[in-house]
């Protein structure tokens, strides 16, 4: 079975212009989310995915395979699928380009979830791990994720789910981490957008709108995803301490 990972990048951000060039240990973000991905056992192939010459040619400088797509995608996602459609793969795994500490083994995981999906049930498998710090579980940065005892999404949201209402709660944060089958990339490209995944801004919700199923992963990881300049001061203090 072939499986590539695709990175989307984008160089436009509203919180963070030019997040996948900002520099941790002297190297781009997304050099350091290229390697971990190239360390996947599984991961025959890697690519960045973008729409800017400006990540593109940082790529050539640095021998990182990349693929141009359209700059007119709602989402990451979409924008793998564009790259489905070019390559010659059975499973394509995201990684999103803000993750520069992803654990290979957790990629492994996730592929692998999916390929020993052999009845064809999810759509999609999805990375989560657990949440320790209390002061993740009401920052509307984080996705906290919800499942079923055999680990199928129910919903995603950027408020604390579950509510501690009556007794103490488990939180765990949705990562951007998913292997995906080409037909159901295929399926996400063609499907619009529904009101959950609009408000909610997660585009697993794509599948869970529109009844497909996403089968949550759950794997140990350290939990730093750039996504302002604050965090990339987190990941530099954490890549200092390694």
């Amino acid at each position: 079975m072939k499986i590539a990972a695709v990175i989307p990048c984008r160089y436009g951000s509203s919180r963070f212009e030019g997040k996948p060039l900002a520099l941790i240990g002297g190297k781009p973000m997304m050099w350091h989310v290229y390697q971990q991905a190239s360390k996947a056992k599984s991961i025959g192939e890697v690519y960045i995915a973008t729409d800017d010459e400006r990540i593109a040619r940082v790529c050539d400088e640095l021998g990182i395979r990349h693929l141009m797509t359209a700059n007119t995608h709602a989402t990451g996602t979409d924008r793998v699928a564009e790259c489905a459609r070019k390559l010659d793969v059975d499973v394509i795994v995201n990684v999103q380009g803000d993750e520069p500490f992803i654990e290979p083994d957790s990629i492994e995981a996730v592929t692998a979830a999916l390929i020993n999906d052999s009845e064809g049930r999810y759509a999609a498998s999805n990375a989560c791990t657990r949440i320790t710090g209390s002061e993740d579980v009401p920052d509307t940065g984080v996705v906290k994720v919800v499942f079923s005892a055999g680990h199928r999404a129910m919903s995603y949201s950027r408020l604390p789910v579950p509510l501690a209402f009556r007794d103490p709660a488990e939180h765990f944060r949705q990562l951007g981490l998913y292997a995906f089958r080409r037909d159901a990339l295929e399926f996400f490209s063609v499907t619009p957008q529904g009101p959950l995944e609009k408000s909610e801004s997660v585009e697993m919700f794509r599948f869970i709108e529109h009844d497909r199923d996403v089968l949550m992963v759950e794997v140990h990881e350290s939990g730093i995803a750039v996504d302002t300049p604050a965090d990339l001061e987190k990941a530099i203090r954490f890549y200092e301490s390694l």
